[in-house]
């Protein structure tokens, strides 16, 4: 019992650590966004809620400047004001902008924010057994080698999970009429509106997969149903 009580002290805590952070974030959330009101906008919200046979669906403007979008643990939809600001500055379409609203419907509905609770109480678990070993085997390096191994399969599940929404928004957007041409348009600008570049980072680093890579997913499952 005493070999095994870090192992679940440290799956307590990624518990508690998620449950803080969910909160955290509502909070955060609920302080600074407003509702989504633009009509040319909800004109796409309102294809995107007749495909799912919803009355309606709920976006929100999140008062903060970099170019993103989210989905929030209790399962609101938020764009942020810098993103918007992009689609009144006709950088993006409001095609696109539905594309992103997708995708992160997509992440509520294939339940990511459960399965995110569970995935970093594991890692913690994990963090601790290997850090327990290999600090053992290793003594001082053995923690590094540790986290490192958690934090590349944290990454590795985060990208599985952007590949389901992605598959998830082009289902829904080809069943609302929208199609997948936004969400691939939008992809190929993504870079250049966030200012990021991931070309110089090694994929199994990143906790999203490259964009060329869901550039390629999303034109290959086009190419499946075009069939």
């Amino acid at each position: 019992m005493i070999r095994i009580l870090p192992i679940l002290l440290a799956v307590l805590y990624g518990l508690a650590m998620y449950r803080f952070s969910a909160w955290r974030t509502a909070k955060e959330l609920d302080d600074k966004s407003t509702e989504l009101l633009d009509p040319a906008l909800r004109e796409m919200t309102s294809k995107l809620a007749s495909a799912l046979d919803l009355p309606r669906i709920k976006v929100h403007i999140y008062e903060v400047a970099p170019v993103n979008g989210l989905a929030a643990p209790d399962g609101r939809i938020f764009i942020t004001r810098g993103f918007y600001e992009k689609f009144k500055s006709g950088a993006v379409t409001a095609e696109e902008l539905a594309s992103v609203i997708a995708h992160e419907l997509g992440h509520v509905a294939l339940g990511h924010s459960r399965r995110r609770m569970i995935d970093f109480s594991g890692q913690n678990a994990m963090r601790a057994a290997l850090g327990m070993i290999l600090g053992r085997i290793l003594p001082g390096v053995g923690i590094w080698i540790a986290n490192m191994l958690a934090t590349l399969l944290a990454a590795r599940l985060s990208r599985s999970d952007e590949y389901e929404a992605d598959a998830y928004a082009a289902a829904l957007l080809t069943k609302a009429g929208i199609g997948i041409a936004p969400q691939i348009s939008l992809f190929e600008k993504l870079e250049a509106l966030t200012q990021s570049n991931h070309g110089t980072a090694p994929a199994w680093l990143l906790s999203h997969p490259k964009t060329a890579d869901r550039i390629d997913a999303l034109t290959a499952l086009r190419s499946a149903w075009d069939r």
